[in-house]
């Protein structure tokens, strides 16, 4: 067993997904769950992991459309899917969809700890600390991994949501960032309301990175946000 590693279980059946992060747990793993594919979504977003446990039929957002939107955001972090639908071109399409594993109910859960075992180590994760995810913004020096933002020789501590939304204004640096993925990536809905205190969060981060003349964070009118950074200021 790869001790201390960080799984992420997306499952909406409240019994097995109970049953499961006791077992996982009791393995040495630390969990987070999540009921539903948006759900699980802006859990990965917000944290760190190094495995994730996908279900196929989610509520909101199914188990192949979650684990391509993880793929958008990390390319290597290794998926297992988890699902009752044990059909050939199921199979194919959990494949093509980026997963490593995939895994039929029922299953025994020595099976399960083996699979989870066996991807880690290949994965080459003897060392468990994620690699740390930093931007360069002008001047400043954004550590995602540890919510910390370096700027002009001050250094500011980020919430969870600064930093994920900040993360993501990175991701599409000198492009547009609709309001409605921001929300539905990191708040899991694009309700009205939410919008508004996500506009609260964008004041924030101006905030935070008005002394860098080389950043500006934009908004495109009716549409969303393009975080400017001038590469040869």
């Amino acid at each position: 067993m790869i001790p201390k590693a960080k799984i992420l279980l997306v499952e909406d059946d409240p019994n097995l997904s109970m049953v499961l992060v006791d077992y996982l747990e009791l393995l040495g793993y630390e969990t987070t769950l999540a009921a539903d594919g948006e759900l699980g979504l802006r859990a990965f977003s917000e944290g760190s992991f190094h495995l994730c446990i996908l279900d196929v039929m989610l509520p909101k957002k199914d188990g192949f459309s979650l684990a391509a939107d993880i793929r958008t955001h990390n390319e290597r972090i290794p998926i297992i899917f988890l699902t009752a639908r044990g059909k050939n071109d199921d199979r194919i399409t959990g494949f093509r969809a980026g997963c490593d594993d995939y895994i039929t109910k029922p299953f025994s859960s020595e099976e399960l700890a083996l699979r989870i075992e066996a991807i880690l180590k290949r994965c080459m994760m003897l060392d468990m600390r994620p690699k740390p995810e930093v931007f360069m913004l002008g001047n400043c020096r954004f550590d995602a991994s540890n919510l910390l933002l370096h700027c002009n020789g001050t250094e500011q501590q980020l919430t969870a949501k600064e930093a994920a939304l900040l993360k993501l204004l990175c991701r599409h640096k000198n492009n547009l960032l609709t309001r409605e993925q921001a929300l539905t990536e990191i708040w899991g809905d694009a309700d009205y309301f939410i919008g508004r205190s996500m506009d609260v969060f964008i004041a924030r981060l101006r905030k935070y990175l008005r002394h860098e003349p080389a950043v500006s964070i934009q908004n495109v009118h009716g549409t969303g946000f393009r975080l400017e950074v001038k590469e040869d200021a």
